[in-house]
């Protein structure tokens, strides 16, 4: 049993303070607000509970920062690409987990305690199968067990290059399978969970240019009541060649043909019209976004007012993990509504209210739906994930309540990060993750051989 009090607390009712926590078997068993505290309880000042990352390509943190010179022709997204396959061929099983593993150290260290890992390179490097069909997804696991962070595992069925069952890109052969082999593969990775604390897991059609319709049917019930998630509308180029297949636009397709609720989530989701995004939010389904990504890539703005004043739910995800923090995909998203509104705190829900509050409310929610967890945050029943942040920092010194979330969010950063839970195990202390120099040295070894 482990005993914390905090001086300051965000439970579900709202701040409270001198709060004392009582963890069990991983586990929160007792919260108790109004109380001194006593003997033997390990203090701190402000607490919050950890946060999820709905939408992780582990691999690609690997990558960050390799795809920024310019080529000869117009850089975007299908460009970026090709440097991610490429580089995603090279990549062996050990370096899979040198490199999820630094990634899940850094997520923590960022208060993220959660991660919807949209796993899609599942083969050797030709495309033949690994004789586990899972030891990639195992690599993953290895690496959440490692780091202590909770994985939502969501396996990716990829099986066409474009919309009417194009042939793959001979940069995807690592990630393609046939309906049959993606159900051994969902068989093989819920046994490589199995024994994951916290560890669950769903399923992940990449995309409708990915997936056909009849395929789409067929792995759809694979999840087995678990969440479904899917890339959709990231890119105007993605609808427009969607129109051409279907008349419909991505998200209206979804919304038409599939039986979207409350266990999917849409990623990205950027460009919806109106009456999409309404409909998207009637149906209760998360709206996955990744506002770093979404601007590394230069995909566009996602309709979040929009969206919020319809009703809708959104958590946020790293993607790309060209950039990890809880707060800076919260910040990245207000400011980039920010710029297309030309107006400031947009979304904070009404005068008067906390932007960062509202943006950190919705991502807790949000993130909690997507990954199907049914209790969140410092509640008796949750599982035991904590983050508390620094009062002695200079973005929030003499700040209380909802200002202590705006410093961190919009002036302190990661840095504001003092310990971390995560199953009720302390895995950071002092801003630092107990196996940081660890992962980096062979998170180092590995990108060095792949660059070589």
């Amino acid at each position: 049993m482990t005993r914390l009090h905090f001086a300051s607390a965000l439970l579900p009712s709202g701040w409270a303070n001198d709060v004392q926590v009582v963890i069990t078997a991983g586990a929160i068993a007792a919260v108790t607000p109004g109380v001194s505290p006593p003997a033997g309880d390990e203090r701190h000042d402000i607490a919050l509970p950890g946060l999820a990352s709905l939408h992780s390509h582990a691999f690609q943190r690997g990558m960050a920062g390799l795809a920024e010179q310019r080529g000869d022709s117009t850089d975007t997204f299908w460009t970026w690409r090709e440097t991610m396959y490429r580089f995603a061929l090279a990549m062996t099983p050990d370096d899979v987990a040198a490199v999820a593993t630094l990634l899940y150290v850094e997520m923590l260290e960022q208060g993220f305690t959660r991660v919807g890992e949209f796993h899609y390179l599942h083969h050797d490097r030709d495309g033949s199968p690994y004789a586990d069909l899972a030891e990639m997804a195992t690599r993953i696991a290895q690496a959440a067990e490692a780091s202590g962070i909770a994985l939502t595992l969501l396996p990716s069925f990829y099986a066409h290059g474009s919309f009417g069952g194009a042939a793959p890109h001979a940069g995807q052969r690592r990630f393609i399978c046939s309906v049959d082999r993606f159900a051994a593969l969902m068989a093989a990775s819920r046994k490589a969970i199995a024994t994951l604390p916290g560890a669950n897991i769903g399923i992940a059609p990449h995309s409708l240019r990915a997936v056909a319709p009849d395929e789409f049917a067929a792995i759809i019930p694979l999840a087995d009541g678990g969440p479904v998630h899917i890339h959709a509308a990231e890119q105007v180029k993605e609808v427009e060649d969607c129109l051409a297949w279907s008349s419909r636009r991505p998200v209206q397709w979804l919304l038409e043909h599939a039986p979207v609720d409350q266990r999917w989530c849409l990623i990205h989701a950027t460009h919806t019209t109106n009456e999409e995004v309404t409909a998207l939010a009637r149906t209760g389904a998360v709206a996955g976004l990744c506002p770093i990504t979404e601007a590394s890539l230069g995909d566009g703005i996602f309709p979040a007012r929009e969206f919020l004043d319809a009703g809708g739910r959104f958590g946020v995800g790293t993607d790309s993990n060209v950039l990890v923090g809880a707060a800076d995909e919260l910040r990245q998203l207000e400011y980039g509504q920010r710029l297309k509104h030309r107006q400031r705190n947009v979304l904070s829900g009404g005068a008067g209210a906390s932007t960062g509050r509202t943006l950190f409310d919705q991502a807790l929610a949000g993130g909690s739906r997507a990954l199907a967890q049914p209790t969140a945050g410092l509640t008796p029943g949750a599982r035991a994930d904590i983050v508390t942040l620094d009062a002695a920092h200079p973005s929030l010194a003499g700040r209380q309540g909802d200002a202590a979330i705006d410093g961190w969010i919009f002036a302190a950063g990661g840095g504001a990060i003092d310990c971390v839970w995560a199953g009720g195990d302390k895995v950071v202390e002092g801003g630092r993750h107990r196996l940081r120099q660890a992962a980096r040295e062979r998170f180092n070894a590995s990108v060095r051989r792949l660059l070589a």
